[in-house]
């Protein structure tokens, strides 16, 4: 071929989307991939198969205690249809379970809108501004000392879907800038401060979340002055801020170990401040 020749292009790689491509290259690329790939299947069948038989087809669905113990008798969903006011709310007084099912819904709304990139602006804070106390109002009957024309409803009788909400979407938010703080902390070069988060991090992520919870319940109200008594609500959302905090800070120190050393030398050449 001379320099004026040119090589016919050749056909750009196709790329095959259908789900029965898809099924071959990830279940049976191979004879061994494709061994393994039937014999979940045919696990997986037969535990679904009996899945099926036991929670739907033999399944007793009304709240009868002599139906659910007979011989053959498959999963007793009756216990939910009976309790699961309980299930949802805890020990909120009945009458009044309009309340948490309204400041869940509340709740829940702003942290769907919240996971949403559109909705990132700076009214989305003013919603979690006004978001929180109408839930607080709603929950407890007042706030901040003033009536709201609703019975007062004491913390230590919230439970379910309503406090799992709130204490994990609070913690969490809590929990983020103190993470920074100790993952920044774990590497900083003063001997002091660095013991101090790496002892935190490494005491806090060593204990179970149970027995956090367990400590800030039962245990911290023995070690307090008579008389003196903390909400059990906050002392809960403190041992949940405590322990997510630890999690995260592993995760912000790794973000930060992974910046490339010649990426910060560059950084720094450059006149960067160390913010």
């Amino acid at each position: 071929l001379s320099t004026n020749d040119l090589i016919p292009a050749r056909p750009a790689p196709t790329m095959s989307t259908a789900w029965l491509s898809a099924v071959r290259q990830h279940l049976f690329a191979d004879w061994g991939t494709g061994l393994a790939s039937v014999v979940l299947l045919l696990l997986l069948g037969y535990a679904g198969t009996h899945l099926l038989d036991w929670g739907v087809l033999r399944a007793q669905w009304l709240p009868d205690v002599a139906a659910c113990r007979a011989d053959g008798v498959g999963a007793c969903w009756g216990v939910v249809a009976e309790k699961y006011r309980v299930i949802l709310l805890g020990r909120y007084p009945l009458e009044e379970q309009w309340r948490p099912v309204v400041a869940s819904s509340l709740l829940l709304a702003l942290l769907l809108v919240s996971c949403l990139r559109s909705f990132w602006r700076p009214w989305l804070a003013i919603l979690w501004v006004l978001g929180l106390p109408i839930y607080f109002g709603l929950m407890k009957g007042h706030l901040w000392g003033l009536s709201l024309g609703l019975s007062a409803v004491d913390t230590d009788r919230w439970g379910g879907l309503p406090l799992t909400l709130l204490l994990s979407s609070v913690s969490i938010a809590l929990a983020l800038p103190l993470a920074v703080l100790v993952a920044l902390g774990r590497r900083s070069e003063l001997p002091a401060i660095k013991a101090l988060c790496t002892v935190y991090v490494e005491l806090v992520r060593g204990v179970p979340l149970i027995s956090v919870l367990f400590m800030a319940s039962f245990m911290l109200p023995l070690f307090l002055p008579q008389g003196l008594t903390i909400d059990v609500l906050l002392r809960v959302l403190v041992g949940i801020t405590l322990f997510a905090a630890a999690y995260m800070a592993e995760v912000v120190r790794g973000g930060l170990q992974a910046v490339p050393r010649g990426q910060v030398e560059a950084a720094a050449t450059l006149g960067l401040s160390w913010w």
